[in-house]
């Protein structure tokens, strides 16, 4: 087996983005920079009901429209709608209010049906089905290991809780969509995807063109979260539009349009009875969950599903458990994988009731935890942690802080993959004049997979991360794979090592030069002649593995007068075997806590269930962490090298939302038990004003 070197020169250095400069300057180019000769703008028409069968789309005087040189439906013929924003037609012309104009003269005749976009109505018996032939929700589907019912007998404590999540938006910073050349040549997409391969993929069966005709190139994207794999409607959309108009297409979605059609969160309302033994030791455990994926469940990812299905009893083993989950059909936009797709939801209900027993048992949280939790490296991350943090001397009893404005601490944890794709490839060209290009079908969605290519092959060669071009995003190159799941440092770490071995062990082959690293480098490289090296290359076993844990602590002040919580602190303690660049790593951990922290307090997506419409589409309100939000981040990182290179950016988003629940139930000595923790739902809890109505839709 191959393994990473021992004394490291780059690998584990703080290494600046490689691609820092380009981005800070502008030169980046993103999907929405690509300009073409002849561009035309694309734009879709969207269903103004949550349901509705459609008879008839006319296109006629939409085409007719100046300016407009392309008009295409969805689908020919009747068809049913299933929410508010469904796409039913595009048209392109040379400005957006030429295809703003043309959106409005097509011509729609349809029948509304009944809808519904609210989990508890969905399950009445009576409520309107989003999908004629099955329930809203189906039975539940059943898991049960042990006697369930006598275990429960024999438990010393025993809580019962009600956990629920609000559905949660992507909302990245750039849209989804695609500019698109459809010509003699073939296909050429400029896409913002998570996926370059399943965009070439998904555009090629659409439409029916070889593999081979179809080139998607991913420069530099804004961000996905699980939600930018494959081509989506509004990039086959553009490319049938290219096709008609004999031009080429822009089409990027607005920000009303990413609320409504291109994924998001399931909400989840989690039901758990817990119990354990008088000494700590959980013995019995039954849960009851359902939550919305709206009418339907979504892309699957190397990452997960955008199901509604949590893995329980998460992190913690209990010997006796009845699980019982189902998934709850409403007239809204289907869900997709998000970062982490069911864990932050999982480790919300299941932490929080942890903590409830801990309370109930008179223990101390973490002692309940440390008792549990059957990972070696978590028991090592919760002592590093709490000694970080102070655990002990500020953890108390809840509800004990003095004054209005109260403290509180919380601790929760996490799991994940993160492994790598052995199917991954890539080349090293290595020119005469000293310069190495390194080349992989992989994307940088923002993560900073550039430089870990480029620290990689540093190492390798004997050269400085700087001295390394690095080339993504492109399906000319060899393939790698999609950017979800935290697969993509350790599919292209291994690829990258072994590319670069390989190129020089062929260097000094070919040269005599018996070493050919630092200071011999452009010695050698100038005896290859006017011919460049090109070798290639492919994941190695033994330089990444997966699985991983990690921890985090919070400490948060409540004002009980306004109900407003901030956060003061989050420690963050976090596996993820080899660490090749301290500092982008941090980035990925800054990232997942500030996301945690939205996903705690702020995010929730508002729909009117009298019209079906998302009413939060934007940045204005649907809210985000700013810069005030964000607190004191003290991150640990655990390198250990022997386990290889394993994913970063998903597990450290997972027990922040956790972490700060468990610290308010802390501070105040009442349970918040609903995602986001808003400044009413904490007066509520004091008793302050009346209870909010359930408004996780």
């Amino acid at each position: 087996m191959s393994e990473w070197p021992a004394q490291p020169k780059v690998l584990g250095t703080r290494v600046p983005r490689v691609d820092g400069p380009a981005k800070v300057t502008g030169q980046a180019r993103y999907t929405s920079d690509v300009q073409l000769e002849g561009l035309l703008i694309g734009m879709i028409l969207r269903s103004k009901w949550p349901a509705a069968r459609i008879l008839r789309i006319n296109l006629d005087k939409a085409r007719k429209m100046p300016g407009i040189k392309a008009a295409v439906a969805v689908q020919d013929g009747p068809r049913i709608v299933r929410y508010y924003g469904e796409e039913l037609a595009a048209v392109a012309g040379v400005s957006r209010q030429a295809c703003e104009d043309a959106l409005r003269a097509i011509e729609i005749e349809a029948e509304p049906l009944p809808f519904v976009v609210r989990e508890e109505d969905a399950r009445k018996p009576d409520a309107p089905r989003v999908w004629e032939q099955a329930p809203n929700a189906p039975p539940p589907r059943v898991q049960e290991t042990g006697n369930v019912d006598a275990a429960f007998a024999e438990c010393a404590a025993v809580i019962e809780g009600f956990y629920t999540t609000a559905v949660q938006l992507h909302h990245p910073m750039e849209t989804h969509g695609c500019t698109v050349l459809w010509n003699d040549e073939g296909i050429t997409a400029w896409a913002s995807t998570q996926g370059i391969f399943s965009v070439r993929d998904g555009l090629a069966g659409a439409l029916r063109v070889d593999q081979s005709k179809v080139r998607v190139i991913t420069e530099h994207m804004g961000g996905g979260f699980g939600s930018k794999f494959g081509p989506g409607v509004e990039g086959i959309l553009a490319a049938r539009l290219a096709r008609e108009a004999g031009a080429p297409v822009k089409l990027m979605l607005s920000r009303f349009e990413e609320a409504l059609a291109v994924g998001n969160r399931p909400s989840s309302f989690q039901r758990i009875k817990l119990g354990a033994k008088a000494d700590g030791t959980l013995h019995a455990f039954e849960y009851e969950n359902y939550g919305t994926a709206g009418v339907g469940a979504g892309q699957a990812t190397e990452g997960g599903g955008g199901g509604a299905d949590l893995p329980m009893p998460y992190i913690y083993r209990v010997p006796n458990r009845r699980i019982k989950q189902t998934t709850v059909a409403i007239n809204a936009g289907s869900a997709r994988a998000f970062r982490a797709p069911g864990h932050p939801v999982a480790s919300f209900g299941m932490e929080s009731a942890m903590d409830d027993l801990a309370v109930k048992l008179g223990m101390d949280p973490l002692e309940l935890r440390i008792k549990n939790d059957p990972s070696e490296i978590r028991q090592r991350e919760y002592r590093i942690g709490a000694e970080r943090f102070g655990w002990k001397e500020k953890y108390r009893k809840p509800g004990s802080s003095p004054g209005p404005v109260k403290v509180g601490v919380g601790v929760a944890s996490a799991t994940w993959g993160g492994g790598g794709s052995r199917r991954t490839q890539g080349e090293v060209q290595i020119n005469p004049d000293g310069s190495v290009e390194v080349r992989l079908g992989v994307q940088d969605i923002g993560t900073g997979t550039r430089t870990v290519a480029a620290v990689v092959a540093a190492e390798v060669l004997g050269l400085k991360p700087e001295q390394i071009t690095v080339k993504f995003g492109d399906t000319r190159f060899p393939p790698g794979p999609g950017s979800g799941g935290s697969v993509t440092s350790p599919s292209v770490a291994p690829t990258v090592f072994d590319a670069c071995t390989r190129a020089l062990e062929q260097l000094q082959k070919q040269t005599g030069v018996p070493d050919a690293r630092g200071e011999n480098w452009r010695a050698a490289c100038k005896k290859l002649g006017v011919t460049p090296l090109v070798v290639q290359g492919q994941w190695r076993e033994g330089l990444s593995s997966s699985g991983v844990g990690g921890v985090q602590f919070a400490e948060v002040a409540v004002d009980t007068e306004t109900g407003l919580v901030t956060v003061k602190k989050i420690v963050v303690v976090q596996d993820c075997g080899l660490v090749v660049d301290p500092l982008t790593a941090e980035s990925q951990v800054n990232g997942g806590v500030i996301m945690g922290i939205g996903f705690a307090l702020y995010e929730e997506r508002v729909m009117d269930w009298q019209t079906g419409v998302v009413l939060n589409p934007n940045y204005e309100t649907y809210k985000l962490p700013g810069l005030a939000d964000v607190p004191e981040i003290d991150i640990v990182l655990l390198n250990m090298p022997e386990r290889g290179v394993i994913g970063l950016g998903e597990p450290v988003h997972i027990p922040t939302a956790a972490a700060i629940a468990n610290a308010v139930a802390n501070a105040l000595g009442v349970r918040v038990p609903s995602l986001p923790i808003t400044p009413r739902k904490v007066l509520a809890a004091l008793g302050k004003i009346p209870a909010p109505k359930s408004s996780a839709a």
